[in-house]
């Protein structure tokens, strides 16, 4: 007697188009999820935006932050006037503290890092859905508190919040790729991250119609809290549901999407259905199969440089467009629109040819075109500007290929364990990233630094930094008081 032959769960999968019906919906609402996330992620960038500020007293002839009175005894500034009023850097009075602009940034980043570890579990016990759903809107009612904080540590509190609980990133991102089958994940993933553009593009158009940065958090968190319709309008995972032994509800999900589809599956085959879960390995077992093995330990640090690399080059590059020539709010939507074209090539490199040299290539042309960009002549912006968009070109190339080349040198056993914490110590590049505007303030042999100072300098209706217009007002200014648009007079 033979033993009755079970359905794999893959083999299901394989017999629906991800451009059917139902998983066209399901691409949708993950399309508005991440572009959610987009917005979410970077918000800071706008919200809490430098500002130019000066000493409120003229003896201050050159704005500085601290002055030698006559006996030699350093005096501080303590009356500030700001370009701005109604800044985030104005109503925290954060004049001569780089530094807490800055942070938020980091603390959003390292929220971000924090909440992988959280959220991850969460969806294992709750479900994609639902942990999708509360993370969603948690993560939009924390947006709107930040918007009503009067004190800025609690400002710096609930940004930490709202990264580490709001992240509905992750659950969406496993729901997107547990309806599919293996072989059409990375088409559909790729898809459905056409929302990250979507929302990086949506982010300073919101910063450019509402430019009051508590209205602007405002506008931008609210329509996080009908993530609560998302618990009627998709499905949860079938494969998630199959390893909580809820077999019943997970045929009914199939069945759904194949009428939907308008195609037959065999009910006996379905009855049939199994799918087993990978076996969960413990932290320290996880690192001790990993580290015993010389090139698994090899791959592990080398993916940890990438994951590194890749988060504080995309994201700094991201974060400091708003200092390049012209509209910094066109600007930032041009380094999102980058991503389309980035996109379309990652989708035909990732299913044509293999991983190592595409990804070397794009990190030494990225590299390259990053280090030229000061010898760019001034005179010539638009080719700063065009260096510029090329380097974020090859950076999200070889981001796209680090997120995908990482779980695949892995065994099947560690596979997703090694993919999570390559992902979680890399996110030690996006926390520093926010802080690359304040590190060229205090050493200007950066790279990249003069080229951003200098098209910060003549753009139009830009202010620059404070610390660089005293720069400027110790190089050039006459007068012991400017008016303001000191870029302009220079």
């Amino acid at each position: 007697m033979t033993a009755e032959k079970v359905t794999d769960f893959d083999d299901v999968l394989k017999g629906f188009n991800v451009f059917g019906r139902y998983h066209s919906v399901v691409l949708l609402f993950a399309f508005l999820a991440f572009a959610a996330n987009s917005v979410f992620c970077n918000n800071y960038v706008f919200a809490a935006e430098e500002v130019g500020y000066r000493c409120m007293d003229e003896t201050f002839n050159n704005n500085q932050c601290f002055k030698k009175n006559g006996d030699n005894v350093t005096v501080k500034c303590k009356e500030w006037f700001y370009d701005d009023s109604t800044s985030f850097v104005a109503e925290f009075d954060l004049a001569c503290q780089d530094w807490k602009r800055t942070l938020v940034g980091t603390v959003h980043s390292f929220g971000y890092m924090v909440g992988l570890l959280i959220v991850g579990p969460l969806s294992d016990r709750l479900g994609r859905k639902l942990t999708l759903v509360i993370t969603g809107m948690l993560g939009g009612a924390i947006g709107v508190a930040k918007s009503f904080a009067v004190w800025y540590w609690l400002y710096i509190v609930l940004e930490f919040l709202e990264a580490a609980l709001g992240d509905n990133c992750s659950p969406m991102f496993i729901l997107t790729i547990e309806v599919v089958s293996t072989k059409k994940r990375t088409l559909f993933y790729i898809l459905c991250s056409f929302g990250y553009i979507f929302g990086a593009v949506m982010l300073p158009t919101a910063a450019w119609l509402f430019p009051y940065w508590r209205t602007f958090l405002r506008v931008i968190y609210t329509p996080a809290l009908f993530f609560f319709f998302y618990l009627y309008t998709i499905d949860e995972s079938p494969r998630w549901l199959l390893t909580k032994g809820k077999k019943d509800k997970a045929i009914a999900i199939i069945e759904k999407a194949a009428a939907t589809n308008k195609i037959q599956i065999d009910k006996n085959v379905l009855e049939k259905l199994e799918y087993v879960e990978e076996k969960k390995l413990g932290f320290f077992e996880l690192l001790k199969i990993t580290f015993s093995s010389r090139t698994l330990a090899k791959r592990c640090l080398i993916c940890i440089v990438w994951w590194t690399t890749s988060t504080f080059v995309n994201f700094g590059m991201t974060i400091n467009s708003v200092s390049l020539q012209g509209n910094k709010y066109v600007n930032y939507i041009l380094t999102a629109l980058v991503d389309i074209p980035a996109h379309v090539v990652i989708i035909y490199i990732l299913n044509h040819f293999k991983r190592k040299i595409p990804l070397i290539s794009s990190f030494i042309v990225g590299a390259i075109l990053c280090l030229t960009q000061p010898f760019v002549p001034t005179y010539l912006p638009w080719l700063s500007i065009m260096f510029y968009m090329a380097a974020k070109l090859m950076s999200s190339f070889y981001f796209s290929i680090t997120y995908m080349f990482t779980s695949e040198l892995f065994p099947t056993y560690t596979r997703n364990s090694m993919h999570a914490l390559c992902s979680s110590l890399g996110r030690i590049g996006a926390i520093v990233a926010p802080q690359t505007p304040l590190l060229m303030h205090y050493w200007s042999g950066l790279p990249p630094s003069g080229v951003w100072m200098r098209l910060a300098s003549s753009r139009s209706g830009h202010v620059p930094s404070a610390r660089y217009r005293r720069q400027l007002s110790t190089e050039h200014r006459t007068t012991s008081r400017g008016s303001g648009d000191e870029a302009g007079e220079r």
